[in-house]
């Protein structure tokens, strides 16, 4: 597939251009209205059906070719994070304490790259949906993009996204099938007791000293209640209590951070917080209040898919540059939601691992000092060109006209830019 990494790589200029702007004017959760404007307006001159406004600021844009049933839709977000920026780079945000630090304007320019590609040379037959998401960065925009329609007016039979990973060498490809993506929930624990002065303890409820065994309670929740076998994380972030050191305050909150890699076990993490919590507290005298806020699921990819999703990476890298079944990761993505309603394939593409001297490359995301390695642009939109391609194959019904299933047309063998496989 070298030709087709030569051919996205002449083009990535453009495109690394694009990604710097996007970068220079970063947007938050549903306010990404100078960025919408500007992928709507690119597909449109390219030649795509384009529906604005989806979920708030979302963008879809359909380009279908010849006579084909088949649907595929391809996902990148948008939005950036309440985050001051300290990349040192020349592109750097123009946004006081707004700085896109988790490559979301890498991803807009890998899809539009691979847009232009596809409007202009791509070989398939069929409809392609290519979805460019609001609000990932917690504001659940695919949940909103689906309440508005999303797959009931763009239905897809598959759907996949990437995103980019800082610590992984620049360009490989990482997938996985089963549990990817880790469910994210978020509890405040209100501690409320009596108030009184701190040389006189036993005449007050204290409960500073509840939310310090509630703390460490919940450090058991993992350890003695989950499967040793299973991923879980239960962290308290913040613990607020008073202001003076001679005064026992009346409340103590705490806030949590709670992540399971398995449905159930999400389930259990709530039963036994709230338990503990509540039996903590009253051993204390007094009382407990939970406000539990669900938020993104458990991210699953689905076995053809992501099977298929490494064919079409094997095929465009080589074995040496893609790994078949990286490891979980306990970050969460509401793509998770999507994968809920389509079968389909979040995979990640490596940021690099500082070995180049590109500090910024290997920074983690969510930090000020990170950034997009821009030389994922013409690898990423390749990836999805010939994923594109091989889904909305052209010869897609002569393929299976005999009666004869994928596996036996010799899935995998994806040799030539004619060959095809469906999942």
């Amino acid at each position: 597939m070298s030709y087709l990494l030569q051919a996205l790589a002449d083009r990535a200029g453009e495109f690394v251009r694009l990604r710097r702007d996007i970068h220079r004017h970063p947007e938050l959760a549903f306010e990404e209205h100078r960025t919408a404007a500007l992928v709507a307006d690119k597909l449109e001159g390219w030649g795509y059906a384009v529906e604005r406004g989806i979920g708030g600021t979302g963008v879809v844009g359909t380009l279908v070719r010849g006579q084909g049933t088949r649907r595929l839709g391809l996902r990148a977000d948008m939005d950036a994070l309440p985050i001051s920026e300290a990349s040192g780079a020349e592109w750097t945000s123009r946004r006081p304490g707004v700085m896109h630090a988790c490559g979301h304007d890498g991803h807009t320019a890998m899809l539009l790259a691979a847009a232009r590609h596809l409007a202009e040379h791509g070989r398939f037959d069929g409809t392609l949906h290519l979805i460019f998401q609001p609000a990932e960065e917690g504001g659940g925009g695919a949940l909103r993009m689906m309440e508005d329609g999303l797959f009931d007016r763009f239905p897809c039979d598959a759907v996949f996204a990437m995103h980019n990973m800082p610590g992984v060498p620049q360009g490989r490809l990482v997938l996985r099938e089963g549990p990817a993506m880790a469910s994210s929930d978020y509890a405040t624990v209100t501690l409320t007791g009596i108030g009184g002065h701190g040389a006189m303890p036993h005449r007050a409820a204290d409960p500073v000293v509840a939310a310090a065994s509630v703390v460490m309670a919940l450090q058991s929740v993992v350890s003695r209640n989950v499967d040793p076998l299973q991923a879980a994380v239960v962290t308290v972030g913040a613990l607020h209590a008073g202001r003076a050191n001679n005064v026992i305050p009346a409340s103590a909150t705490l806030e949590l951070s709670v992540r399971a890699l398995d449905r159930e076990v999400r389930g259990l993490l709530e039963r036994r917080i709230r338990a503990l919590v509540v039996a903590q507290a009253e051993s204390f005298g007094v009382t407990a209040t939970i406000d539990w806020r669900a938020g993104y699921s458990v991210l699953v990819n689905t076995p053809a898919e992501t099977a298929f999703a490494r064919e079409v990476a094997l095929e465009l890298l080589g074995p040496e540059r893609v790994t078949l079944q990286g490891p979980p990761l306990t970050g969460s993505e509401d793509f998770a939601f999507m994968l809920e309603r389509v079968p389909g394939s979040y995979l990640l593409i490596g940021n690099g691992d500082g070995g180049d001297g590109r500090a910024a490359s290997a920074c983690m995301v969510h930090n000020p000092g990170y950034d997009f390695n821009d030389d994922n642009v013409a690898i990423g939109s390749a990836y999805w060109v010939l994923l594109a391609e091989r889904f909305l194959c052209e010869d897609a019904g002569a393929s299976t006209r005999d009666g004869r299933s994928p596996e036996q047309e010799g899935a995998g063998q994806l040799s030539d830019a004619g060959s095809c496989h469906l999942p």
